[in-house]
């Protein structure tokens, strides 16, 4: 096996079920230093960031237990949650 090509993926845990998975399977949402919350499809903007399985059933215990809301240490307006609930359902669909 050739050393080059055996690389640790980086791994980050789903602020829904708790689970560890690979950092490119997970949406990031990030709150900006103005406060601003967004989804991040790079995942290199500027920001404390939480990260949530690409589904609903993760996303909605997240929003439950509040873990999204701690994670990102801010209260997340209604109508971003929606946004980032539309994302979710439009990658599942």
């Amino acid at each position: 096996m050739n050393m080059a090509r055996m690389r640790k993926l980086p791994l980050r845990m789903c602020v829904g079920c708790r689970e560890m998975k690979i950092k490119k399977e997970l949406i990031r949402i990030v709150r900006s230093p103005d406060g601003q919350i967004v989804v991040d499809s790079t995942g290199k903007k500027a920001g404390r960031g939480a990260y949530i399985c690409p589904d609903l059933q993760c996303f909605n215990k997240a929003v439950k237990s509040k873990s999204i809301h701690k994670a990102l240490e801010h209260d997340i307006p209604a109508e971003v949650l929606a946004a980032i609930e539309a994302k979710i359902a439009g990658m599942n669909s």
